[in-house]
Formats: C-alpha cells, sequence, structure tokens
C-alpha cells in the first residue's frame, strides 16, 4: 500500500484480535486465522478504536480527524501511518498483497498430497505410538461402554483432549463398532472462522492423522459442490487448514479403526446467527437445503457413519460475558439438558427451534454441525453418553459445556 497516496482507504481482514497485557501495558494480539501470513502484530489498545476505522472508507487523514472529534484522540503525526503500513506489511488489509499471497497458499494447500494434522505436536502427540497410548488410556478411563454395532452417527465434542477427553473415549466407544464397519464417514464441524454468509465449506484435499491419510471422497464432494454451487463452496477453503473442529474428531476415528483408512467427506459450516436473528429455519437457506438434499443422495447406498462435531455452550468472561457463580452454573446445566434432550431425539428442527427460541444467548458452537448432521442423517434415536462443563479461565468462571450423543 503507497501511504503517500491520500486517496488509500484501509480495510482490514477478519483477523482474530484477543487482548493481552504485556510487561503491565495492554494491546490487542492480531493474529491470522487463514495463516496465509504467519506473522502476529501488537497493536496498543489505545489504537482499538483506529483498527475499528480501518474499513475501507477512511483515509489515514481522515480516520485522524475521526479519531480526535469523536474520541479525543491526538496522535502525533505518522502514528496512524505506521500503524496501517505494519498492518500491510503482515498481509492483514484487504489488497492486492493479501490476495497475491492468499492465492499462493491456497495453490500450496491444493497441491499437496494431504492436509497436514495442524494440532499434532501441540495439542496432542504427532508421534503416532504416543498418540495411541495417549487416547488408549482415555478409553480405558471411560470404563465399560459397549459398542452399538447398529449405530448411524454421533455428535463427538472438538474442545481438546485434555478438557474433553473423558466424553470423546465414551461415545467413540459407544460408535467403535460403527466406525470400523463403515465405508463413508461424513464429517460435519463447526467453521469457527466463517463469515455469516458461508453457509458450507468444502475440500478435495484428504485428510492426515498421525495414523496416516484419511483419503476425501472428491466424487461426493464435487456433486454437493455442484448442489450449493462450487464458488461458494470453495470460496473459504483455506479454512480447513487450520480449523481443528475435524481434526479433532478425525484423529479419533482412525484411531478407532487401528489406522486404517475410510473414505471421507469433511464438510465445514457457519454460524447460524443471522437465521436466528431473523426467526426462520436454516433451510431457508438455498445452499443449505441443497446439500442437506445433495448428501442423502450422494451417500445413498453407502454404510456411512455420521460425524457432528461441535461443542455445547461458551459462557463466561472469556466469551464476553459475567462470571459464573455455582447456581449460574447449575442453570447451565439445566439450559444444556434441554438441547440435548432435542438433540436425542433426533429431530433437526426441534434442536434448532431450543436454541433459536432464547437467542443462543449460551453461544452453542455445535448448532450448525447437529443440525446439518440430523437433517441429512434422517430419523434417528440418540443416547446421550457424556456430558462436562469444562473450565475456560483460570478464574473458573468460564466454562464451555460438551456432550457425546451416539444414534441408532
Amino acid at each position: 500500500m503507497n501511504l503517500n497516496n491520500h486517496a488509500q482507504r484501509p480495510k482490514l481482514r477478519a483477523l482474530d484480535v484477543r487482548p493481552i497485557v504485556q510487561d503491565g501495558r495492554r494491546f490487542l494480539l492480531l493474529r491470522d486465522h487463514l495463516q496465509v501470513s504467519g506473522q502476529m502484530l501488537l497493536v496498543p489498545q489505545l489504537l482499538g478504536p483506529a483498527l475499528a476505522l480501518c474499513d475501507g472508507t477512511s483515509t489515514v487523514a481522515e480516520m485522524r480527524t475521526t479519531l480526535e472529534l469523536l474520541y479525543g484522540l491526538r496522535f502525533q503525526d505518522g502514528t496512524l501511518r505506521d500503524m496501517v503500513r505494519a498492518l500491510d506489511e503482515a498481509g492483514f488489509l484487504e489488497n492486492e498483497r493479501f490476495l497475491q499471497a492468499q492465492a499462493r497458499a491456497l495453490d500450496d494447500y491444493r497441491r499437496a498430497p494431504f492436509r497436514p494434522p495442524a494440532l499434532a505436536g501441540q495439542s496432542y502427540p504427532a508421534d503416532p505410538t504416543g498418540l495411541r497410548a495417549l487416547l488408549d488410556g482415555y478409553l480405558a478411563e471411560a470404563g465399560d461402554v459397549i459398542p452399538l454395532p447398529e449405530a448411524r452417527g454421533l455428535f463427538s465434542p472438538h474442545i481438546d483432549y485434555p478438557r474433553g477427553g473423558g466424553v470423546y473415549a465414551r461415545a467413540w466407544k459407544r460408535a467403535a463398532a460403527a466406525a470400523r464397519a463403515a465405508d463413508l464417514v461424513v464429517l460435519i464441524g463447526t467453521d469457527h472462522y466463517s463469515d455469516t454468509a458461508a453457509s458450507v465449506t468444502l475440500t478435495r484435499q484428504n485428510y492426515a492423522t498421525p495414523f496416516g491419510v484419511l483419503p476425501t471422497a472428491v466424487k461426493i464432494v464435487e456433486a454437493l459442490a455442484e448442489a450449493v454451487g462450487p464458488q461458494a463452496a470453495f470460496a473459504g477453503e483455506l479454512r480447513h487448514r487450520g480449523e481443528h473442529s475435524l481434526e479433532l474428531v478425525a484423529v479419533w476415528l482412525h484411531h478407532l479403526r487401528d489406522g486404517q483408512p475410510v473414505e471421507l467427506v469433511p464438510v465445514l459450516t457457519g454460524s447460524f446467527s443471522r437465521f436466528i436473528e431473523q426467526g426462520v429455519s436454516p433451510l431457508s437457506d438455498p445452499a443449505l437445503a441443497a446439500l442437506a438434499a445433495a448428501l442423502r443422495a450422494a451417500t445413498a447406498g453407502r454404510r456411512v457413519l455420521w460425524v457432528a462435531s461441535g461443542d455445547l455452550a461458551h459462557v463466561g468472561p472469556a466469551f464476553g460475558g459475567d462470571p459464573l457463580a455455582a447456581e449460574d452454573k447449575a442453570r447451565l446445566a439445566q439450559a444444556d439438558q434441554g438441547v440435548v434432550e432435542r438433540l436425542c431425539a433426533g429431530d433437526a428442527e426441534s434442536f434448532y427451534g431450543a436454541i433459536q427460541r432464547v437467542g443462543d444467548r449460551n453461544n452453542i458452537c455445535g448448532l450448525s454441525p447437529g443440525y446439518l448432521t440430523l437433517h441429512a442423517m434422517g430419523a434417528a434415536e440418540g443416547e446421550c453418553v457424556a456430558y462436562r462443563a469444562c473450565p475456560a479461565d483460570e478464574q473458573d468462571t468460564s466454562v464451555v459445556t460438551v456432550c457425546g450423543v451416539v444414534f441408532e
């Protein structure tokens, strides 16, 4: 970006922005969830309003005037220009520099033989022997869980293993026989960084785990893309590269199959907030309706295991809410019970309705994958085999709740 051109209007990309304190000073940590840029930036919190004005409508000079008139903030000459230059050099602005970097990253992703496990060596062991021992430990702790050969699908958490390992273990142990017998597995997971317009994001890329490679059923993916529109279906494909929701369940699937591969259909699905705000069914979106119908048609005649990867509530200060006391956690557990009952009933619209009626006040990130899985899978009855409230801050005033449900 040529900052000497006063007509330039910087526009900030969608980024992961988190407040942090370093050496007693408050900053905003900016990171690229698409991983197009490997950089991170620390921006003084005082410049937060300036970041908000990087919306593509104002020049740097106009931003400075707005900050002074509306917020009483005065900056030295060059401060805003230095900030915008740093954003540009990090690839954090929507401009030609970013588009070129994004195109290179997407080409590299598609040319690779598989999507490498992004969390291996960080959230779980990269070594297959160590990973096998970890997961077997969770399975042993799960106790006597009788496998259900007739299982058709499951709702699995995608929280990190240290907090959710016991819930994963009970759900996957119950569905183990079905996981081994399946010749096709449809994984539908939360797309945590999608924009609200992105209903469905597909990929043709294979998924790797430390146990090997799980091949993607490309012909089925192509049929789904044709149904929802190829441009829209692959527009956010790079999000598959870093998204954990499919990876963490794919690892469990591969382990329960003793490392044997099986064809996958990996699907990411975004927020349903716009449907909740409008008070309408998600199937009012033609892309979602087309996806559900295409999934049923494309998987007919296959021995399919349907997997919805989603957590339940995200509440407390860690998610922008008030601190939770013991009585708040008890009320949350009761609210979750109602949602899980609707999930177990196997009725997608009833499950959605239970969350929509309260405006999704508990931030249930498993709504969209659970809903789409129920619609695509068809009539099924679920059994909740595990539930847990996991701490989400050091003060234990925020929680993420998770459950495991197996359908037959």
